[in-house]
């Protein structure tokens, strides 16, 4: 009896990052990027738990593994493309672009469509076992969701227009599937020496969130980016 729920129990989580992506998408349409955010967070938070648990509990199987890729492509493939296409709506267009106004806004979609792409890949990829290739989807669904909600006034304001919003979303969803070696946060142990990247990483993460609020979570996957770049250029 113990072993028939304790198996159901990762897939269960699983679904509560669905169900958190579900509303998230609901909330970022009604143009309540904090909430989004915060259900993107939650999200994120089960996504960790359920492999987690996963593991402990040695409740591995094809079913969660599918479902798993579907969840994560709810919560952090269409819920950023929902914030941005609400965002869409509030950025200015410029003037040769009017024509195409309407339809600019789907653009948003491509998070989503890439999102799914990098999921993919990730599941038959033999390389992605301790580091990863390419942005992973929570840290993109991160920045986009801190980035609205920390750059909101810059992002609608005259400094800011549609075609900057296009080539983020062109960047973004180019670095989701692009052959780039991402280190992981999973530490071996607490030496310096063999988890030196990490370390570096978490120290640069503290100013830019005490100085920056939350779109300095969006900074921090910016320098998650650049960090892994820098490494990967050393190697």
């Amino acid at each position: 009896m113990a072993n028939c729920i304790t198996r159901h129990i990762p897939n269960t989580v699983t679904c509560c990052n669905l169900f958190s992506g579900c509303i998230a998408v609901v909330v970022a349409y009604q143009g309540n990027y904090q909430a989004a955010l915060a259900f993107i967070v939650l999200g994120a938070i089960f996504d960790f738990f359920d492999g987690m648990l996963a593991r402990a509990l040695k409740a591995y199987s094809p079913l969660g593994k599918e479902l798993d890729s579907l969840a994560d492509d709810v919560t952090f493939g269409v819920a950023p493309s929902m914030i941005v296409f609400s965002l869409f709506k509030e950025v200015s267009v410029p003037a040769f672009l009017a024509p195409v106004a309407t339809y600019l806004p789907f653009a948003a979609f491509l998070i989503a469509v890439f999102s799914a792409l990098r999921l993919a890949k990730f599941n038959i990829d033999t390389r992605q076992s301790t580091s990863f290739i390419g942005v992973p989807t929570p840290a993109n669904a991160l920045f986009w969701g801190a980035l609205v909600v920390g750059g909101h006034d810059f992002l609608v304001s005259d400094h800011f227009n549609a075609l900057y919003l296009l080539a983020l979303i062109a960047l973004t969803s180019w670095l989701l599937v692009a052959e780039i070696p991402m280190f992981s946060l999973k530490f071996k142990n607490l030496s310096w020496r063999d988890n030196r990247v990490q370390f570096i990483f978490l120290l640069g993460c503290v100013p830019l969130m005490l100085f920056l609020g939350i779109a300095g979570l969006a900074a921090v996957i910016i320098w998650y980016a650049l960090l892994s770049l820098i490494t990967q250029r050393k190697a």
